[in-house]
């Protein structure tokens, strides 16, 4: 199942905050619309209801109904769903070529001196596990 970029965006909240009210979520994702370069609409929150009923359809959420203000759960795993993402993305655009990913995304020079360094201990990992292994 792959989620549309607002049942992501409703993943990413949480995952990063934990389980949250349709109220929390709302007023989050609107936050997180206006910090946008211009500023994107309000979401309404009868629609982030709507979102959330559809993801728990789905599978991607679970509604703990034990209080009032129903909590929304996400239920897919994050590394999972940004593998399968990625996964996709990289057949689709990149043709399954992960260098070519790779070279794209480091090659505009907006990597941080944290993230370069981050990479190089990634590729080091990597680089032993399979002489280990």
């Amino acid at each position: 199942m792959t989620p549309t970029e607002s049942e992501l965006a409703i993943l990413h909240l949480l995952w990063t905050r934990g389980p949250a009210t349709v109220r929390t979520v709302n007023e989050a994702l609107n936050e997180a619309n206006q910090e946008q370069d211009p500023p994107e609409k309000t979401i309404g929150y009868t629609t982030t209801l709507k979102l959330l009923q559809l993801m728990a359809e789905k599978g991607l959420v679970t509604r703990d109904e034990s209080q009032r203000s129903h909590v929304y759960t996400a239920a897919v795993a994050q590394e999972r769903t940004q593998r399968s993402l990625l996964g996709r993305f990289v057949t689709k655009a990149f043709g399954g070529s992960r260098s070519e990913l790779v070279l794209r995304a480091l090659g505009d020079g907006q990597a941080t001196p944290e993230e370069l360094a981050e990479i190089k201990q990634l590729i080091q990992k990597l680089e032993n596990d399979r002489t280990d292994g």
